[in-house]
């Protein structure tokens, strides 16, 4: 047996408020639209992975979500222009990251990171 996918739901009134921060800033593309439910994602061949922290590091709360990319400082301007809220950050972490936390439109905490090259 082997885990194939994992997959993050959220529960919302308002499926539609995802568009613009997971869609058009992240750049993620709507991979099933079934109207009760809306999952986002790429084509991309991920790791599957689960984290369990007691804090989120460097003293930060745990975040929910976390979505590395190619630029953060890019995407933060996106964040910060889009008017979520950026909650830290962005920082250079000691072990090898740079990244912010964004209130995404249903009040999930989002480590947005890259690691360092």
């Amino acid at each position: 047996m082997a885990v194939r996918r994992i997959v993050l739901n959220i529960a919302t009134e308002n499926i539609k408020a995802a568009q613009h921060f997971y869609g058009e800033i992240l750049g993620l593309e709507v991979l099933m639209d079934q109207t009760w439910i809306c999952t986002y994602g790429t084509d991309n061949k991920m790791r599957v992975q689960i984290s369990f922290a007691t804090e989120g590091g460097s003293g930060t709360p745990v975040p929910d979500i976390s979505i590395e990319v190619d630029d953060v400082d890019g995407i933060h301007v996106k964040m910060k222009d889009a008017g979520f809220p950026i909650t830290y950050g962005p920082a250079n972490e000691p072990w090898g990251v740079r990244r912010f936390y964004v209130k995404d439109p249903f009040g999930k905490t989002v480590n947005i990171l890259s690691h360092s090259s």
